[in-house]
């Protein structure tokens, strides 16, 4: 079963290293830091931290079980679909002191992981897709955790590389698996082998991780129709 891929990992544990990791880079910016360009598009590393604070209004909605009631809120002022709330909840912080909005993240993502990891990996969660484990919830949040760390450039230290992408690595291939993707993926000792419509292409393990998450650079020779088979969780 696909989530056997995921077995030997504590998806709780990685949400919080995750987000210490981005705790620990933003608390140390200064306003030049907060301005600078991150690796999502359009947004500066403020606009991440923007985003983060307000997608745990989505977080939360998922542990009270009101999501229907939050899209419906939003929805009165516009908002349709993921692409435009994430951009909404940049602009509706746009105007605070960014020492508030990084407060309301610490807090609110606080009480996230809190009260995840206390349902544990089993329970079932209210989402936009309907009742989803918390287990592979939290997963997905670390990926995007982890995402935009490095969209930021939060560091990562040497000793934590490699357990770091054997996780990532696994999320993907997971999310590949959930989703039916139409791409084969094989997983050898050091690199990994995909195949879509007769094209073939082997990527290092940071390579296939940048590719799950549509972070694999334009300029890179993987085939374009391996890339897009390859996105799945950004």
């Amino acid at each position: 079963m696909a989530e056997d891929l995921l077995k030997d990992f504590n998806p709780f544990d990685i949400f919080d290293t995750e987000a210490a990791r981005l705790d620990r880079y933003f608390s140390g910016l200064d306003e030049a830091g907060w301005r600078r360009p991150s690796r999502c598009e359009g947004w500066s590393v403020r606009d991440v931290l923007a985003h983060l604070a307000g997608e745990e209004l989505y977080n939360h909605a998922c542990l009270d079980g009101t999501v229907h009631d939050l899209m419906a809120q939003v929805a009165d002022v516009g908002v349709t679909g993921f692409n435009d709330f994430n951009e909404w909840c940049v602009r509706e912080r746009g105007d605070l002191p960014v020492e508030d909005v990084l407060a309301e993240w610490r807090t609110k993502n606080g009480e996230t992981r809190e009260r995840m990891r206390a349902l544990g990996r089993d329970a079932l969660l209210d989402t936009m897709a309907g009742p989803y484990p918390v287990g592979l919830q939290t997963f997905h949040y670390d990926s995007e955790y982890a995402t935009h760390a490095d969209d930021v450039g939060a560091p990562v230290s040497d000793h934590e590389i490699d357990d770091r992408t054997l996780w990532r690595v696994a999320v993907g291939r997971f999310v590949l698996a959930e989703q039916d993707a139409k791409v084969q993926v094989e997983q050898t000792a050091d690199e990994m082998w995909t195949a879509v419509d007769g094209v073939t292409a082997a990527l290092s393990y940071p390579e296939f991780v940048e590719a799950t998450v549509g972070r694999l650079p334009a300029s890179h020779e993987v085939d374009p129709r391996v890339v897009s088979a390859l996105r799945c969780l950004a």
